[in-house]
């Protein structure tokens, strides 16, 4: 079986530097850093650069090209790394990957909510045991400069964050509303928090702009940061919000209820949690257990870490 290789740009700048690699499509229907990290290719300059860019704009292409989250051996990539050089397509991604993020000094893992769900805009990470590990990641969340700081779990396995943990590379993530769309208004903000991020890494020159950063919230609770397990829906059918992606929340409130197909029988779903709404099923067919939001919990405006 030959290796897969992901496609990537590499950028050389012509002073020395740290090695930064920027990832999306780690799921197919992802578009918003598809767009960013081609944009960043074709605006870095080499000449401006200190140290090397990798460039990954989709890393799962054989999700991608079914247009849908996850490839045909229907394997969530995110909950498969580090991977197997000699395993399924999708194992194979997560092994490729995986040796790319062991080989950089920083790295930004790029999402969004796919055709399903939308998030409201975040730049995350793990808690990481290491105080200076997790003093870098802190940095590059508040320089990507979204309204929201989510530090979460860091034991979660099988993520892409996971292998930059155990390799000890300070990484963060971001989200970017979703639902199948390209938000070109996601995508200028992917372009500018990357280089936001080059610039507090001394990668460019640069000053960072005022902080556009609400609500900074780190939670150690074991499977925080998890969405795929928040507000499960009760019953297969058809699902309808009562809640908006960013509003507040109380814990109660409803946030939207699951009929059958004729809306005679319907479950109520309520916030188990008071909070911001920070992910909303947008997609209105529902599966039972499927999740419908996520809260982010006791979310504080411009509160300090852990706040």
């Amino acid at each position: 079986m030959s290796e897969l290789k992901l496609a990537a740009r590499q950028i050389a700048g012509d002073s020395p530097g740290p090695r930064l690699l920027i990832t999306g499509g780690v799921h197919g229907d992802e578009f918003e850093a598809m767009a960013a990290i081609r944009q960043l290719a074709r605006q870095v300059d080499c000449r401006a650069l200190r140290g090397g860019l990798t460039l990954v704009p989709v890393v799962n292409e054989a999700a991608f090209l079914r247009g849908q989250r996850s490839a045909d051996d229907q394997l969530d990539l995110a909950r498969t790394c580090p991977g197997r050089a000699d395993g399924t397509v999708t194992e194979r991604t997560a092994h490729a990957l995986s040796e790319l993020i062991r080989a950089a000094d920083y790295y930004i893992d790029l999402h969004s909510g796919g055709t399903i769900m939308s998030v409201w805009p975040l730049a995350g990470y793990t808690l990481h045991p290491d105080p200076d590990v997790l003093a870098v990641q802190r940095r590059m969340a508040r320089a990507f400069n979204l309204p929201v700081v989510w530090g979460t779990d860091p034991s979660l396995p099988g993520r892409s964050l996971s292998v930059a943990r155990d390799a000890r590379v300070p990484a963060i993530y971001a989200e970017y509303l979703g639902s199948g769309l390209c938000s070109a208004a996601g995508v200028a903000a992917y372009v500018q928090g990357c280089q936001h991020v080059m610039v507090e890494l001394n990668m460019l020159d640069g000053e960072l702009p005022a902080s556009q950063v609400r609500h900074v919230v780190e939670d150690r609770r074991e499977s925080s940061g998890h969405m795929q397990v928040c507000h499960p829906a009760p019953r297969t059918g058809f699902f309808e919000p009562a809640a908006n992606l960013g509003d507040r929340i109380e814990c109660g409130q409803l946030l939207g209820t699951v009929s059958d197909v004729l809306g005679d029988e319907v479950a109520e779903v309520r916030a188990s949690s008071s909070g911001l709404v920070l992910a909303l099923r947008t997609f209105s067919r529902v599966m039972a257990g499927d999740s419908l939001g996520v809260v982010l919990e006791d979310a504080a405006a411009d509160g300090p870490p852990g706040g």
